[in-house]
């Protein structure tokens, strides 16, 4: 080969070489575009544990596609109320949020089913219903008529009952008592007599601190130390019955979630329920150590009385044959829920139940 045919050979070849790179490089960037989005917390940044979960969340997105998609977080308030995430994301005023469902209890029961409703499902339970019993799908076709897809974005564990200005031992003394008691719940203990006040999570402690209300709830014993709660009401109630497992919720604009690329969307999912299941191990890790905290610091631990247990769980059945009787969508998702947790809660008693026990009564006899 001549030298002439050599070089013209060679600059065939090299322009073909830089041809190939330059169809390749729009199709790179065609996958992996530049996204920035805006997402709207129900949550105040003091709160590192839930409102936090929305930045884990945003930072796994962002590591994951090399910087190209930006979800940018916002507090309670910083865009919109806490109470309206779920709203703003339908109207497209933002592209996501980080919200519990059951706060928007109130436009459509179904709502609630989403996050926790009474006597329920525990954490474990309700991520194996969302992720392995249709949860997720039945959810996401009831959120599509809000123009919003929804994926699991984290748990709190079963919560505790509240703070209480004064003891309540009977049925009797739940009545007439303002509480502060989020979503679907506030129906049940209506039945009892309560009066429900729905409240975000930053306007509790001056409502519980001016008697404005008798008492609260929130999550458990790391985020409410933070809120200070025992400082105003000193009696801490447990179980809150009503959130036994309560989901928070990554919501995001349909329109927008749909003209994402299949890796961002993938991306989107995975980064969900790393968060989800983040946030549960954060709180059963910081928990033990804030309870223990309240307690030397003058919180009142009580128990619910069994005569107030049995008398919610028949509130709750009663509330929920009135609402399936007139919702369709929403007796849909309940009767998943419900053939779901009877043979949750029978194979619960098996290993689990006396695994737990057997360890909770070495713990009491101080042999752990």
């Amino acid at each position: 080969m001549d030298r002439r045919s050599f070089i013209r050979k060679a600059g065939t070849t090299g322009a073909a070489a830089a041809a190939a790179t330059a169809l390749a490089a729009p199709a790179i960037a065609q996958s992996s575009p530049k996204v920035t989005w805006r997402l709207t917390s129900s949550f105040p940044k003091a709160l590192d544990t839930i409102y936090g979960g929305a930045e884990v969340f945003s930072k796994m997105v962002s590591e994951a596609t090399d910087g190209n998609f930006q979800i940018q977080c916002f507090a309670a308030g910083e865009i919109v109320p806490g109470l309206q995430a779920a709203d703003a994301v339908t109207a497209g005023t933002v592209e996501a949020a980080h919200t519990v469902s059951y706060y928007y209890w109130g436009k459509d029961p179904a709502w609630a089913l989403g996050a926790a409703v009474p006597f329920a499902l525990n954490a474990r339970g309700m991520n194996a219903w969302m992720y392995h019993g249709g949860g997720i799908d039945l959810f996401n076709e009831f959120l599509a008529q809000h123009n919003i897809v929804g994926f699991p974005g984290g748990n709190t564990g079963v919560q505790m009952g509240g703070w209480f200005r004064k003891e309540i031992n009977t049925v009797a003394d739940m009545s007439g008592l303002k509480m502060r008691i989020g979503g679907f719940a506030g129906k049940v203990v209506e039945k009892l007599g309560v009066v429900p006040q729905q409240i975000a999570g930053g306007d509790i402690y001056p409502a519980l601190e001016k008697g404005t209300i008798d008492a609260a709830e929130w999550v458990g014993p790391y985020d409410d130390e933070k809120l200070g709660f025992a400082k105003v009401a000193p009696y801490y109630y447990y179980p809150g019955w009503w959130e036994g497992g309560p989901t928070v919720h990554l919501l995001f604009n349909k329109q927008k979630f749909d003209k994402l690329p299949a890796a961002y969307k993938s991306i989107v999912r995975t980064a969900a329920q790393a968060e989800d299941a983040d946030m549960l191990q954060k709180y059963d890790y910081l928990n033990t150590s804030a309870i223990k905290r309240l307690v030397a610091g003058g919180a009142q631990l009580r128990p619910f009385s069994q005569e107030i247990l049995q008398a919610c769980f028949g509130a709750a059945n009663e509330v929920y044959a009135e609402i399936t009787a007139q919702n369709a969508g929403f007796k849909k998702i309940w009767d998943s829920i419900v053939a779901f947790r009877k043979d949750y809660y029978l194979n619960m008693q098996v290993a689990e139940y006396n695994y737990d026990t057997f360890m909770m009564i070495q713990q009491r006899g101080g042999k752990l």
